[in-house]
């Protein structure tokens, strides 16, 4: 830096010289001579003048001594050459790539110029006259930037393209200082032309995607040479911060879009790019379409990319810029073998039930997913085909989990106890505690009966509507008998019912509310949070969080990961007994499928043995099977939404089969399989 700067010195110094003088006179002597009272102390209007010019040349200097020492740096940055980001099955083979398609760079000439147009009205009308750099933005960026407010605005494209290419994305004062120089000699050095094919071709518009031809074919399915000046208004909008202006996000983004794409049209007129008859024609938002079409392929590999990298963003602590630049490689937990088993599954289910049932089954759903007992997610099945429907029915939050959520109500009262008196000693549970199993047995608290809202005592039913007198808890478990798990849920408290499925792994979000049809499944969990419930069986009474990603690395360099907890959510000994009322459940439903590893594994008490227990509401809107074999949970639920009309479950119809020929059991043997 100094030989360069040595020169510029030379010629400053005689100036400096010249000034230094009038600065000596003009400096302010206090108190000040010939002046009384407090006017001794008040600069004179020509020691004000000569303060403001002394600024004023001092900052001209600094920002030419800036300018000379600022160089274009030689390599460009990685925010200018995005890369792919590969996902790998748990035994290290490759399992799908993103983001290789998300970055197409266009010649000027090939990308309109209503396009072009659209995007400088929005951001940088002047473009083509100012010198690179905004003074006015710049200050209000910094002023910004000191208070910590909105960091958006205040560049000019060329200033822009600079972050882009040379520098970071860092919003602080030295960047963008730095910034303001390379743009000035940046300016000086390419042709306007140029500056602006780079910008268009180097910026995020979000989904993932970088460029103006990227983000034309993710929002309209088309290329950048297709789009009218209404499509190229909002995707200008998306320079604002895709996160904000993506309208298929929320309803604040599309209020946001809508009112930034009639504004930019507006504009388009006001600099005489856009006429008024023209903008006449755009009277109704452009849509862009609900998903980036360059992601889907329509296999499940779509759904488990979808789960990972949701994980792997919030354990990594990646922002959603940093990860669709790429250069990621995600090593996942799936389990290739399972999940081409429970696919083919679900798939064998779906073309029987279309052929048996072809009406109902339009509107059936299938989600599952198999969980490991140490949290590791093996397999999921998220939908039929990940182009028509976008989310993941394996991670849906949608129907009751009806009688498959009575095993947290036995380990609740198992771990916990009962009270039968509001204020007094707790009672121990154990499996061999009896309770009434009749059909319609009235909820009682230790005042009298459960009345709900409309004046009616509660009582709990029966899915076959049989009685079975006393019955233990162990057996009512056994044979899913309802009625004495209302009551338990009564007795041990529902709040501690609701906290043990939480600590098991059921989502608050999910559960229902705390009256006594929470203990009848009135909560709507997902399959994967279904199967991380119960392997926490299982694992003893552990539960690790569920997760989806093992390891990542960025070009070979580890990135520090969040570990999922594991906590106790109850004791091993509960944990043990829950299981082996699982376990017989598991042979007396299906005692042709009980491998012959089961009767050893019964005889030892071990928590190894294949256990396991269907699910059904009172409604019939749903029906599930979740068992346990290998210390690996799979949940399967079978249900019918027309998505077309309301997201409010329909009645079955047998389309999920019945007690003797259960769909989702078959399922998920389909999974397990070999079980034992």
């Amino acid at each position: 830096m100094g030989p360069r700067l040595a020169p510029l010195l030379a010629v400053l110094a005689p100036y400096v010289a010249r000034v230094t003088p009038y600065a000596r006179k003009l400096r302010p002597q206090y108190p000040r001579p010939g002046r009384t009272d407090w006017r001794r102390w008040i600069p004179s209007w020509r020691q004000c003048l000569g303060g403001v010019l002394t600024s004023i040349g001092l900052s001209g200097m600094l920002l030419v001594v800036a300018y000379a020492a600022t160089d274009i740096p030689d390599n460009i940055n990685s925010y200018a050459t995005q890369q792919d980001n590969v996902y790998f099955w748990a035994d290290g083979t490759p399992m799908a790539r993103t983001g290789w398609v998300q970055r197409q760079a266009m010649p000027l000439k090939d990308i309109p110029e209503d396009v072009r147009w659209a995007v400088l009205a929005a951001e940088n009308a002047s473009f083509y006259s100012d010198p690179g750099i905004s003074f006015k933005g710049i200050s209000r960026a910094l002023f910004r930037t000191i208070g910590q407010g909105d960091t958006q605005g205040g560049s000019t494209i060329t200033q822009q393209y600079v972050k882009n290419v040379y520098l970071n994305q860092n919003q602080t004062v030295s960047r963008k200082f730095t910034e303001a120089m390379i743009a000035l000699k940046l300016d000086n050095q390419m042709s306007k032309d140029d500056i602006l094919e780079g910008y268009l071709n180097t910026s995020w518009f979000g989904r993932g995607t970088y460029g103006i031809q990227r983000a034309a074919q993710a929002y309209y399915g088309k290329d950048v040479g297709e789009l009218n000046a209404s499509e190229a208004a909002f995707l200008a909008s998306l320079l604002k911060g895709a996160g904000l202006y993506d309208p298929t996000l929320n309803s604040a983004n599309r209020a946001r879009a809508v009112e930034r794409w009639s504004w930019t049209l507006d504009r388009m007129v006001d600099i005489g790019k856009l006429s008024k008859a023209e903008r006449a024609k755009y009277t109704k938002f452009p849509e862009p379409l609900k998903a980036n079409p360059l992601y889907d392929t329509g296999e499940q590999s779509d759904y488990l990319v979808e789960l990972a990298s949701s994980y792997a963003k919030k354990a990594g602590n990646i922002s959603d810029k940093d990860f669709d630049l790429g250069g990621y490689q995600i090593y996942t937990t799936f389990d290739k073998k399972r999940q081409a088993q429970l696919t083919d599954a679900v798939t064998k289910a779906r073309k029987d039930a279309l052929k048996d049932d072809p009406e109902n089954a339009k509107t059936a759903h299938y989600g599952a997913s198999s969980v490991a007992s140490d949290g590791r997610i093996l397999a999921v099945y998220g939908g039929p085909d990940h182009r028509t429907q976008g989310y993941n029915e394996s991670n849906a939050t949608t129907v009751s989990a009806g009688s498959a959520f009575l095993p947290f109500v036995y380990a609740a009262g198992l771990e916990n106890g009962i009270h039968k008196t509001r204020d007094g000693d707790t009672t121990p549970v154990t499996g061999e505690t009896l309770y009434d199993g009749d059909d319609k047995v009235p909820v009682t608290t230790p005042e009298g009966p459960y009345w709900d809202r409309s004046g009616k005592v509660v009582a709990a039913k029966n899915d076959d509507g049989e009685s079975y007198g006393q019955i233990s808890l162990h057996r009512a478990l056994e044979l899913s008998v309802n009625t004495p798990f209302m009551q338990l849920g009564m007795d041990a408290g529902l709040d501690v019912v609701r906290t043990t499925a939480e600590k098991s792994g059921l989502l608050s979000s999910s559960l229902g509310a705390q009256v006594p049809a929470l203990s009848m499944g009135s909560s709507t969990p997902s399959a994967i949070r279904m199967a991380s419930g119960y392997s926490t069986f299982a694992a003893g009474g552990k539960h690790t969080e569920p997760y989806s990603v093992r390891l990542i690395t960025k070009n070979g360099t580890k990135v520090v990961l969040d570990t999922p907890d594991t906590d106790r959510a109850f004791g091993a000994d509960v944990a043990e007994e829950v299981n082996s009322a699982l376990a017989d459940s598991f042979r007396t439903a299906h005692p042709d499928d009980v491998p012959s590893s089961q009767q050893a594994a019964a005889r030892a008490g071990s928590l190894g043995q294949v256990a396991g227990k269907a699910g059904t509401t009172q409604d019939d809107t749903a029906a599930w099977y979740v068992g346990t074999a290998k210390a690996v949970s799979t949940a399967v639920v079978v249900y019918r939404i027309d998505l077309g009309k309301s997201l409010q479950p329909l009645p079955l119809k047998g389309i999920a089969g019945t007690t003797d020929d259960s769909v989702p059991y078959g399922i998920w043997s389909g999974a397990m399989s070999p079980l034992g």
